[in-house]
């Protein structure tokens, strides 16, 4: 323990990292607050791109019934929040096991808890309604604003990605982990526009958010805790 080490005392300096993590934090969060002024004002330019992006989509997803079953099923099942939360607590209980790892487990789990917190208070300040199609392929419920499988899908990657950096992990398996992780965070925000229960914003909102629960997460898990230095050692 640090009281527990002679003429030492504690470094309560941030990190490299976490001072990084908390000025990409401070970007996104004038990002996430631009974004959800914009949507809640019902900023034409955005509305209209929204409208034209989403026709276009949903248009697509009505004649070709075979690729949004697919979408579905990626979206329904495979990259649904409850999915994304249960790989979340099956690496939490591995870390656990480790006992070690118990603080990190603890982090995962509660980042995730903030991020559900943070998404509902969000729809249901912003309130912004779901696209209304005469032929819906899909339906969803809550308001639009941000879309929770894209933020999910985010803070999950995100968190892991963190978790595995920390671990060491480099080269083929570190391209490898960022490629699937991106690969299931743009495809989910996809699969959601190309069903139309979300506008292209509400993804765009949804990454945003998403990316700043991570950053802040990250703040926290890199602030110093218990590092210690010599004393005259700068």
């Amino acid at each position: 323990m640090c009281d527990q080490l002679s003429r030492t005392v504690p470094d309560r300096r941030p990190s490299p990292a976490a001072r990084t993590a908390a000025l990409v934090a401070a970007v996104l969060a004038v990002c996430c607050a631009v974004l959800a002024s914009l949507v809640a004002a019902e900023w034409q330019p955005l509305a209209s791109a929204d409208g034209s992006v989403s026709r276009t989509t949903h248009r697509w997803a009505v004649r070709e019934g075979g690729v949004t079953s697919v979408t579905r099923v990626v979206s329904d099942w495979v990259l649904d929040p409850l999915t994304m939360r249960l790989v979340c607590a099956v690496v939490a209980l591995w870390l656990l096991w480790r006992r070690a790892a118990w603080r990190s487990a603890l982090w995962l789990v509660l980042t995730c808890g903030v991020a559900v917190v943070v998404q509902q208070s969000v729809k249901a300040a912003v309130g912004r309604p779901r696209p209304v199609w005469p032929d819906p392929v899909d339906s969803a419920r809550f308001a639009a604003f941000p879309s929770g499988h894209a933020m999910t899908a985010t803070v999950v990657c995100g968190l892991l990605l963190w978790l595995l950096y920390r671990a060491g992990v480099r080269g083929a398996l570190w391209r490898a982990a960022v490629a699937v992780a991106l690969l299931a965070v743009v495809g989910v925000g996809a699969t959601r526009v190309w069903l139309g229960v979300h506008w292209p914003s509400d993804v765009l909102g949804g990454w945003l958010f998403g990316a700043l629960v991570v950053a802040v997460a990250v703040v926290v898990h890199e602030w110093p805790r218990c590092g210690v230095r010599g004393r005259g050692q700068g």
